[in-house]
């Protein structure tokens, strides 16, 4: 497990450099101008510009640049902002955005678990029934609806119904978050509930659970202790990854809501050429991403002990 771990944290640390380096080539392939604002480009002389380009080491060989970058990046430097906010370091801007979102992140992913597997449990225990085909429906209806007709609907519900605030304001926050939450949870209750349902159904047709009838278990028991604990091992594995899932899928849920998180941020930042913003962004997302990978097969061999993370010839 030890020498697992290992591997894999070295293993991430590569990925999310490759990853970093990936985005730092491309930035550097944009034309020069990108660095300056349409205003700058109409104001300053060439001479200006090459000073400012100088001054900034954009005027370096690209290989230069990355061994500046990769030093900054290994201190945890990910440079200050050109557009967004400028002159304030990357790590304190995303430091102000990052706990909006991960606080709205948490929120739904926990509604979605409870929610979700509840569903898929209800399911599996009215299979081919008309709750089992209701589910069926909510599930296909999420995942068919594009995202915007399906935040739309809840839009217009939430606000003219229940005549909850339709822009996220820090003053009301409590209920200007419930239908951002609620249009973060659609989705994600639909894949728990679509995933719970079909390992419990694949769990349901082994044949360890025709002995335990025999035995007169309790379907109860069967159910609880065998049926769910087995279809929750593989499912657990997700549940990290589903941090970033959730957060990623805020970058439209953010921008129709007016919140002030890391959506609207990364999407700023891309469309105002923003670059040391847009590599930090990409890094944090890119190492969220590998922890939760990682972390998904930790939470799998503390749920089953059976399963181990390395076998013969070392290999998972």
């Amino acid at each position: 497990m030890v020498k697992y771990s290992i591997t894999r944290l070295l293993q991430s640390a590569v990925t999310v450099l490759i990853v970093a380096t990936i985005v730092f080539l491309l930035m550097r392939a944009l034309p020069t101008d990108y660095f300056f604002t349409e205003e700058e480009v109409m104001k300053l002389t060439e001479q200006q510009k090459q000073d400012r380009l100088e001054a900034a080491g954009l005027n370096d060989p690209v290989a230069q640049q990355l061994l500046r970058f990769y030093n900054e990046l290994l201190h945890g430097d990910l440079g200050k902002s050109r557009r967004i906010r400028v002159d304030k370091p990357v790590i304190e801007i995303i430091q102000e955005r990052f706990p909006v979102s991960m606080k709205l992140g948490l929120i739904s992913l926990g509604i979605s678990l409870v929610l979700g597997i509840a569903l898929g449990i209800l399911q599996v225990l009215n299979k081919e029934g008309p709750l089992d085909h209701l589910g069926m429906i909510y599930t296909i209806f999420v995942n068919a609806v594009p995202p915007l007709v399906t935040y739309s609907l809840v839009l217009m519900f939430g606000a003219k119904v229940l005549d909850l605030p339709s822009m996220f304001s820090k003053r009301n926050e409590l209920q200007s978050s419930i239908m951002p939450v609620v249009c973060l949870s659609l989705s994600s209750i639909a894949h728990y509930a679509m995933w719970t349902r079909r390992y419990m159904v694949d769990e349901l047709n082994k044949d360890y659970l025709r002995l335990c009838r025999v035995k007169g278990m309790p379907t109860k028991d069967i159910m609880i202790k065998h049926v769910l604990k087995n279809a929750f091992v593989p499912l657990i594995a997700y549940i990290p990854a589903s941090i970033l899932f959730t957060i990623g899928g805020s970058l439209l849920v953010e921008r129709f809501f007016g919140i002030p998180g890391m959506g609207p941020l990364l999407v700023d930042s891309i469309g105002r050429y923003d670059t040391p913003l847009v590599q930090g962004l990409v890094v944090l997302y890119a190492s969220m991403s590998v922890i939760g990978v990682f972390l998904g097969d930790v939470m799998m061999t503390v749920m089953d002990p059976r399963i181990k993370l390395t076998g013969k010839g070392d290999t998972r």
